[in-house]
């Protein structure tokens, strides 16, 4: 087929990789490139980079309402436009050009977390599956038919980096699977109930409220691992904890029961993983051993 590929972040590269394999990409289109790092240059995407390393022509709009955009978006002819984590909401010009129209890789098992934060917002609701769904564009947010889905478990101890990488590769074999399919698949249009919404992740969530049950301490750690990092206030510094498990014990919220384990409003959470201020992340035992802990954390 000849394929439009729209995606920015490192979730969709494996995509892009699976799909220049077996098809004819005949465009890339991803973010700007954004001023990143300590000189605040112009960084161009991990797809950026990724479709420039495989030889692709890329393109990155900056919108694509203007009429101009929409016409050569359309004049590329493809059969088909893969989108996964784009970051542009297409306007139903570019949604209609493609003969086979347009598919979204989705993480999450629709229409249960529709939105921009679906890994996320699955740990942190303490789901115990999640899964990937590819789904016919229409207009809407994640509104569309699915095509195929595929479920996968969300392990006790999983962060949101590794549910991220599990299902950045299973979406890249699903949509290699559906296009292998198409026509012959059939659109199953979404059920009205069950409707989530996962909306982005806001940095003021991220401090820690240890008056909290210790189940919900937990996943919060894990869901906003490694970003934008779940963190506590040490002293002067701020410590972003980046993995923890539920642990025995009880005490006044925030107290340290001993080594990294910390009491919560009900149970008590384990810090395995967590990043000083200009640190590496590094193991709790590693932590303690330049960290001293004050008896009790706010």
């Amino acid at each position: 087929m000849k394929i439009i590929f729209m995606g920015t972040p490192e979730f969709s590269v494996p995509v892009l990789e699976a799909l220049a394999a077996r098809h004819e990409v005949v465009a890339v289109y991803t973010q700007p490139p954004r001023p990143a790092g300590r000189g605040k240059a112009d960084r161009p995407s991990p797809v950026h980079q990724k479709a420039l390393a495989l030889g692709l022509p890329v393109r990155h709009p900056a919108r694509l309402k203007d009429p101009a955009d929409q016409a050569d978006f359309a004049a590329l002819n493809a059969d088909i436009a893969v989108v996964v984590a784009y970051g542009l909401i297409l306007p139903q010009a570019v949604l209609d050009a493609p003969r086979l129209g347009c598919l979204n890789i989705h993480a999450s098992l629709l229409p249960r977390w529709r939105g921009a934060a679906p890994i996320h917002r699955a740990i942190m609701a303490g789901d115990t599956q999640t899964g990937i769904c590819i789904m016919q564009m229409a207009a809407g947010l994640d509104t569309g038919p699915v095509l195929l889905r595929q479920e996968t478990l969300i392990e006790p101890q999983d962060t949101t980096a590794d549910l991220h990488d599990r299902l950045s590769v299973l979406g890249a074999a699903l949509i290699v699977q559906a296009l292998d399919q198409l026509p012959g698949l059939t659109p199953e249009p979404q059920p009205e109930t069950g409707v989530t919404y996962a909306t982005k992740i806001d940095k003021t969530e991220a401090r820690i409220d240890f008056t909290q049950a210790a189940e919900t301490v937990d996943r919060q750690i894990r869901g906003l691992s490694p970003f934008p990092g779940a963190w506590v206030q040490i002293g002067a510094e701020r410590v972003k904890l980046l993995r923890s498990r539920l642990a025995d014990g009880a005490g006044v919220p925030g107290q340290v029961l001993h080594g990294f384990t910390i009491a919560c409003g009900s149970g008590a959470v384990e810090i395995v993983e967590a990043q000083r201020e200009g640190k590496r992340p590094m193991p709790a035992a590693e932590i303690l051993k330049g960290l001293r802990l004050p008896a009790r954390l706010d």
